[in-house]
């Protein structure tokens, strides 16, 4: 199995940091977000992962490199100036991600979930969603979870849950889209109209980094585990 690690954002809402350092560079305990991501993918076997970039890529390659300090290979996906947001992300790698389902993840998330479970999944859907209890900044949450373990849409007032930026993706869930920039969203509502996406809930440690404020947090957290 293949994975994706999306890593082309700008982060507007890190900003000053990445004015000068691309998100997936700033550090948890002294480590890049995105080096904690390729040593967990490693440690559950995975060989190749895809990487994209955008805004300040070429920090990502130096610091990455080829991915033989991980023990794996790295392959790189570049995006114009501005990116292609996720889904367009994703439909640019896909010469590069093959005709297997693929793990993503966001480059600018920090998690304990260690990626095992989701990689051993041989699903018959078109994706599966790992999904987190809703953080104060995003109150309502994105998806629900049936009893039978779909993805479903939530109700206008409902508190559903929050995609934790983890999923394991089949190429066709992208096959029939045009390259161009798109968010990973209305794919996913797409498929969910179709019953095509299962999920699961992760209660462990999850932290958006999307703001000084949260990556400080982090910082703070570790701090506390040790």
């Amino acid at each position: 199995m293949k994975a994706m690690i999306l890593a082309a954002g700008r982060g507007e809402r890190l900003r000053p940091y990445t004015d000068t350092v691309p998100k997936p560079l700033l550090t948890v305990a002294d480590k890049p977000l995105i080096f904690w991501h390729l040593e967990k993918l490693a440690k559950v076997g995975i060989q190749q992962v895809v990487i994209n970039t955008a805004w300040l890529g070429e920090q990502l390659v130096a610091q990455v490199g080829d991915g033989s300090r991980f023990g794996m290979e790295v392959l790189w996906s570049h995006e114009p100036a501005g990116g292609l947001e996720t889904a367009g992300g994703i439909v640019n790698a896909l010469p590069l991600l093959g005709s297997e389902p693929f793990l993503v993840v966001n480059g600018d998330v920090f998690t304990h979930y260690s990626f095992a479970q989701i990689a051993a999944l041989e699903p018959n859907v078109l994706g599966h969603l790992v999904l987190v209890d809703n953080p104060a900044h995003h109150p309502q949450g994105d998806f629900t979870l049936t009893e039978s373990g779909r993805v479903a849409a939530k109700q206008q007032q409902e508190s559903g849950l929050t995609f934790s930026g983890i999923s394991l993706l089949s190429p066709a869930l992208f096959s029939h889209l045009a390259p161009g920039k798109r968010p990973l969203r209305e794919i996913f509502v797409s498929a969910i109209e179709k019953e095509q996406l299962t999920g699961e809930y992760y209660a462990g440690y999850w932290n958006d980094v999307g703001t000084p404020e949260r990556l400080a947090q982090v910082n703070r957290d570790w701090v506390c585990e040790k």
